[in-house]
């Protein structure tokens, strides 16, 4: 069997800058590495023709996020986050201390909350969804004390 290693997420986004100062700032990554592409193949593998790409990788906690932005053609979409029961991946899950400080960071920053997913399990876990700038969903998880490690 041909061994397999995750090597990122991609996330494509409207404003890169902004992005950026979401991740770094509201959610803690690190800039690990940065690529401006526009051949043939990278057309072809994407399936967007015309392509020019500039990409961002961003890293915390052993995982790698890459943010996409496509100066051409342009992105698509309305940044309208989808819904948790819509096919493909649907969101970012991170363990946090303190739920309420990060998401007030992730407001801060240029994300938002969604008040109404806010939820406390018999666990005692508490939880709610975010959205990042662009709409991608983000979970943030607080552990209880009644919920162990």
């Amino acid at each position: 069997m041909t061994e397999l290693r995750l090597t990122h997420l991609g996330i494509c986004v409207s404003d890169l800058d902004r992005s950026l100062a979401f991740y770094r700032e509201a959610l803690g990554f690190r800039e690990v590495g940065r690529l401006d592409v526009g051949d043939d193949a990278t057309a072809r593998i994407l399936e967007v023709e015309g392509t020019r790409l500039r990409l961002v990788y961003l890293e915390r906690d052993g995982w790698r996020i890459e943010l996409l932005h496509y100066d051409a053609p342009g992105h698509r979409g309305t940044g309208e986050r989808r819904a948790m029961n819509e096919l493909g991946l649907t969101h970012l899950s991170f363990a946090v201390e303190t739920l309420d400080a990060v998401a007030e960071s992730i407001e801060k920053h240029g994300g938002r909350v969604l008040q109404s997913t806010r939820s406390a399990f018999r666990s005692g876990n508490r939880g709610l969804f975010a959205l990042d700038p662009d709409g991608t969903r983000i979970e943030l998880i607080e552990r209880g004390s009644r919920a162990g490690a």
